[in-house]
């Protein structure tokens, strides 16, 4: 049986119910139908094992164990495509990479990824900070059933053209950097190739690659493309070719059209997306994924003086090119890289979206629905019968009020209670 712990104000985290022996029905105020966009009233899911078995059904399983929820609306599990659960801005982040291990991250991880959870976040793509595949140790550890977590999809190490944004030594002096750290490090066609195949080798399940310059690296001017169309392109093809989705951090206009041509699944950022970009990338389909919150939280003094330069420039143009990706109806992913601000505020993020021009709904079906759609996860996202049991509950409506959903009353993941009011 597992059980989580930590003080949430008047909530019990309660022991998780393992492996049913009889069926559990979950019973709600109403629940939202994010396909339809309405809220479905009552609500009445019955759960059997880690899937949902009926919604609504005109019978109940005899015997069922029966949580009530009143006054509340049941949603789909979220799911955020861009965090770094073993990531946390704090004292030292600069250099962490030539002073901890691979067990110090997955370590740091753990706590993170329990918040994440209890947040209503039941899966994650964790996107590239996996140093000493860490995130591939913290996926295991929570399948396996060691620790409280969501389901997550990691990246393993970033592909970094030398000195590039996700090249972890960049800065330091050199030879600082121990080989353990270097496996993302790939120049030339051949070298991407490569770098793919290490990460698949060692249990990445997503590729990111980093397209452009970036914020948090100290390297040129944020905007700047780093990897060409043919380095991008075989990356991309390279990860397809494994079955793996690919994702490409891209700040710039050059770096986003590139990516977008070389067949990237999701653009991360998408921080200077032109009329142009937004075009191309409307042809031809890939996924966008802005992170708005961190914008209003991300605290320019507590950064070095070159990194804060480029955060206040990239800010308002990444709202601009938000509100664009609305106009062109481009397929907007829901991602917060939470790492860069406190892990399990992830749904400010919604908060966020609204507040820069999107519905409530919209927003929603990017953490549901669209997000599946891009992980290639069909199981989940919806609440059907059939799908994962992965159902969280607020207390009202999140149409009328999206914030609702950073004060997340209830937490089902795979038919296992997590939290639950008391």
């Amino acid at each position: 049986m597992r059980h989580v712990t930590g003080p949430v104000a008047a909530l019990a985290l309660i022991a998780a119910y393992a492996a049913h022996a009889e069926p559990v029905v979950v019973e709600a105020d109403g629940y939202l139908d994010v396909v339809t966009g309405r809220i479905v009233r009552p609500a009445v899911v019955v759960v059997d094992g880690e899937k949902i078995a009926a919604v609504n059904p005109t019978t109940r399983p005899a015997g069922a164990k029966v949580i009530a929820l009143p006054g509340q609306v049941l949603l789909p599990g979220l799911m955020d495509d861009h965090v770094h659960l073993n990531y946390i801005i704090a004292e030292g982040w600069e250099t962490e990479p030539v002073r901890f291990t691979g067990a110090d991250f997955a370590m740091r991880a753990i706590p993170h990824a329990e918040a994440t959870l209890l947040a209503g976040f039941t899966t994650v793509r964790d996107l590239g900070t996996g140093l000493g595949f860490s995130d591939v140790a913290l996926m295991k550890a929570i399948d396996r059933g060691w620790v409280a977590g969501p389901r997550v999809v990691p990246a393993g190490h970033a592909l970094s053209v030398t000195g590039g944004h996700c090249d972890q030594s960049t800065g330091l002096g050199p030879g600082v950097e121990p080989p353990e750290f270097m496996s993302g490090r790939a120049d030339g066609v051949d070298e991407v190739l490569k770098a793919v195949r290490y990460q698949v080798k060692h249990g990445a399940k997503v590729i990111k690659i980093c397209a452009t310059a970036g914020v948090l690296s100290f390297e040129g001017p944020a905007g700047a493309q780093q990897y060409s169309l043919e380095e991008l392109r075989a990356a991309a093809e390279e990860a397809h070719r494994h079955g793996l989705r690919i994702a490409a951090h891209a700040h710039g206009t050059e770096g986003i059209i590139a990516a977008s041509k070389a067949g990237i699944d999701s653009i991360e950022h998408n921080s200077m997306m032109s009329d142009e970009a937004a075009a191309i990338i409307r042809k031809n389909g890939n996924f966008v994924t802005p992170n708005l919150h961190l914008i209003d939280t991300l605290k320019e003094t507590e950064l070095p003086p070159a990194l804060a330069a480029k955060q206040a420039y990239l800010g308002p143009l990444a709202i601009e090119s938000f509100q664009r990706a609305l106009k062109y109806g481009l397929k907007v992913a829901f991602g917060t890289d939470a790492g860069v601000f406190p892990h399990g505020d992830n749904a400010k993020e919604f908060t966020a979206r609204v507040k820069h021009g999107d519905t409530p709904l919209n927003a929603i079906r990017s953490a549901t629905i669209v997000n599946a759609e891009l992980l290639g996860t069909p199981d989940r996202g919806r609440i059907e019968a059939g799908l994962l049991a992965d159902v969280i509950a607020v207390a009202g409506n999140p149409l009328e009020d999206v914030a609702l959903l950073e004060d997340v009353r209830f937490v089902m993941k795979g038919g296992e209670i997590y939290k639950q009011p008391r």
